[in-house]
This record gives structure tokens, sequence and C-alpha cells, in this order.
């Protein structure tokens, strides 16, 4: 059975930083540092991730809002925690207060947003789109 989605859910989850990770690599600056895309990346992974355990088949969400500070940098071969708190449950919107830790201090907080959508519905309402567009 399925658990209710409500506020003060919580989800820890590791990521190890890899040179395919880093800033260098992706192509968003020149160090080999874990690169802020990438943490973005994981705090959506794992807010997903948070919902999905409450959800049916047919519903997943997607992410509308991310916005965080990135305070420090890691290195390759660390690894790094996020932690996603579940603030609010509106309807159907999500709000989610992100934290991020390497092995040694904080180094990322802010909030994310995702929406639950009806995976069927939102892919055709989507691929419309490109019927509209002509290809």
């Amino acid at each position: 059975m399925q658990q209710q989605i409500k506020p003060g859910m919580v989800l820890k989850k590791d990521f190890n930083v890899t040179r395919d990770d880093t800033a260098r690599k992706i192509g968003s600056g020149g160090l080999e540092v874990l690169a802020t895309p990438i943490l973005v990346t994981w705090i959506e992974n794992s807010a997903y991730d948070l919902a999905q355990l409450c959800l049916d088949d047919e519903q997943t969400t997607v992410g509308v809002h991310v916005d965080i500070n990135h305070m420090a940098a890691t290195p390759v071969g660390m690894k790094v925690r996020i932690k996603i708190f579940l603030e609010k449950v509106d309807g159907r919107k999500l709000d989610f207060k992100v934290e991020a830790w390497d092995t040694v201090q904080k180094i990322s907080e802010g909030r994310h947003q995702r929406f639950i959508v009806n995976k069927t519905q939102f892919m055709q309402k989507v691929l419309q789109k490109r019927e509209k567009d002509g290809k």
C-alpha cells in the first residue's frame, strides 16, 4: 500500500562525484569540481524519487522551479548527500526544501518545486506541440 504524499516527508540520497560530473567535463566551467548543473540534476532526481514513493503507476512529477545556492566546491572522489524535505503540498504542487553536503561541509541549499501529472495526458499534450510545429 502506498503512503499518502504529505508535508514532512524526507529523503536522503548519496552520490559520488566522478570526472563526468565536473564543470570541466560538461562545459559549465573549467575546473574538475562538481558542476552546478549536475548538482541540480541530483536534487531533481532525489525529489522525484521521494514523490514516486507515493504516486500510482500513471502519475509522475515534473520539475518546474529550482532555486539553489551552490556555496562550496566538491572535488572528484567525494560523496555528496542530498536531503529533500517536502515542505508543502498544494493540490498537485509540491514544494521542497533542499540541502546538499559533501563529507566536509554543506555545499548547497535552496528550494525546488514539482507538479504531479498524469503521464499519458502530459505526454499527449507535449506531443501536440510537435503537431503544431509541423514536424
